[in-house]
């Protein structure tokens, strides 16, 4: 039996949520759409622009997964100490209990429903009654988020199905069944869909005032990115190398953007309108949208008056006075090895990043840390979660940057004091060395720098599998596991796309 299938549908808060004060003026223009079809787009500009915010609506939902994927299977959560009953799903993801009867991430993640919106405004925009220039603008941000998101998936579980086009219709089920395309294909549809996404954006380097929008410079950080990777792991050499300079060295270049001098300062919610640090992020604002995803980062309120920050002989202060409306829980936490690490008086991040909390009374154990990167900020007597994600932002073109040119055999160490001489009082300056002296300075910064941020696996895993092998305790991955670096798929999903094989190793 033939059946039609909707190309979307979409709610009415996908419209009004993660748009930026700078967008107001076009959201006036939009008249808001509970379900909308192929032919309304067509004639329709607020119907177009509907279907366009609601990607970056749906985006922000992903915000949990991208965090997750890119941290909780490094070494910064491992064996931590914290105050309540251990959370078993980032446990798993740390601990690497991965196996193919008990895979995370089941349905990919859900990344595909994402992808068919991103697809269906790339296959409908063209046609659709909007500007030539905004209709490229916009289709130029789908094609950088594709990428994007495409690259994720790459890295996550290698082989992937692999899907441009939009489902209008279905005639028997086999039609949706889908065979895992190589990685070496993905890898290719990422570099076309980022060489699209330059075409359309031109030479315009604008950003919203929030920058909450894809734009040019966050495609040309992840032709970056994903260069060094098809560099390390796709067997791209120099050619790949020296393509992913030239593009981190162009975002270098750009005027609007640089290290914010206060480390604080890049994650301020007060301070997001024109942030130069930033360059793609997540939008949360109050009454739209705010974060959620760090409560196993918390601390509940009972334990916030048992606990305090900075023990004797310092003078202590107890967590719920600091933090007198911060709710949650303390179920992930940072190891005494990995917190004696990084709480360093000489690094300022530390003290932005994450607080310790000890025990009120001698000997003044430590309990726990809380991370306080995205803490938010009191509002109406509440504590108001709506940090900016930064998906991208300068301090990663730098070190992306110091990567590529290790890798070429060239000094790295411009980029890499420029990240110390922010982070700390008294900066240890950095001279070039070995390319393994190197690398392991690069991922030492991007451990101190981008804890929160989803970035630590991913650039272990860009380094190359000894810097994995290196970092990850044997007992979790030992040499000649290096098939845990991706993960397998559910076996719900075998049996329900025949089209589908378990993941190499599983």
């Amino acid at each position: 039996m033939k059946s039609t299938i909707p190309l979307f549908k979409i709610g009415l808060l996908t419209l009004i949520i993660g748009l930026s004060t700078a967008c107001q003026e076009q959201l006036e223009e939009v008249t808001p759409q509970n379900a909308l079809n192929k032919n309304l787009v067509l004639s329709d500009a607020n119907a177009a622009y509907t279907l366009y915010y609601g990607v970056y609506s749906s985006f922000r939902s992903f915000h949990g997964t991208l965090f997750t994927l890119g941290e909780m299977r490094s070494d910064i959560w491992v064996d931590g100490l914290f105050t309540e009953s251990e959370d078993p799903t980032p446990k798993q993801y740390y601990t690497h209990n991965i196996s193919s009867s008990n895979a995370p991430a089941g349905n990919w993640a859900g990344f595909y429903s994402l992808l068919d919106r991103i697809n269906t405004v790339i296959a409908l925009f063209p046609q659709a009654p909007i500007e030539e220039t905004r209709r490229n603008q916009a289709l130029a941000e789908m094609y950088g988020l594709r990428a994007y998101v495409y690259y994720t998936l790459l890295k996550t579980w290698g082989a992937v199905p692999l899907t441009t086009e939009t489902i209008s219709q279905v005639n028997a089920l086999p039609d949706l069944y889908r065979e895992r395309a190589t990685p070496e294909a993905i890898m290719s549809q990422i570099k076309s869909d980022l060489a699209q996404s330059l075409a359309l954006f031109g030479s315009t380097n604008t950003f919203s005032a929030k920058r909450v929008y894809w734009n040019r410079p966050a495609t040309l950080t992840l032709t970056g990115d994903v260069y060094i990777w098809s560099a390390t792991h796709f067997n791209g050499g120099t050619a790949d190398l020296n393509k992913a300079k030239t593009a981190l060295e162009e975002v270098k270049a750009i005027s609007t953007l640089g290290l914010q001098a206060n480390y604080a300062d890049v994650f301020d919610p007060t301070k997001e309108s024109n942030n130069k640090e930033h360059i793609f992020s997540i939008s949360y604002e109050k009454n739209e949208a705010t974060m959620g995803i760090y409560g196993n980062f918390l601390v509940n309120t009972t334990q916030a008056g048992t606990l305090i920050f900075d023990a004797p002989p310092a003078t202590p202060a107890a967590v719920s006075s600091v933090y007198p409306f911060v709710g949650g829980a303390s179920r992930v936490g940072l190891s005494a090895a990995m917190i004696a690490r990084l709480n360093d008086a000489n690094d300022k991040r530390a003290r932005v990043t994450f607080r310790v909390m000890y025990r009120n009374a001698a000997p003044y154990s430590i309990a726990g840390v809380m991370l306080t990167k995205f803490i938010g900020r009191v509002d109406a007597g509440a504590q108001l979660y709506d940090n900016d994600f930064p998906v991208y932002r300068f301090a990663d073109v730098l070190l992306l940057l110091a990567e590529a040119k290790t890798k070429l055999n060239e000094d790295p160490s411009a980029e890499i004091n420029l990240i110390r001489q922010r982070a700390y009082t008294n900066p240890p300056a950095f001279s070039n060395g070995t390319q393994q002296d190197n690398l392991n300075a690069i991922l030492d910064e991007y451990l101190r720098e981008f804890i929160g941020e989803g970035k630590r696996w991913w650039a272990l895993r860009r380094a190359g599998n000894a810097y994995v092998l290196a970092n990850i305790k044997p007992s979790f991955i030992a040499p000649g596991q290096e098939y845990k670096f991706l993960l397998p798929i559910t076996v719900g999903m075998l049996n329900a796309d025949p089209k589908l094989g378990q993941t190499p190793g599983y």
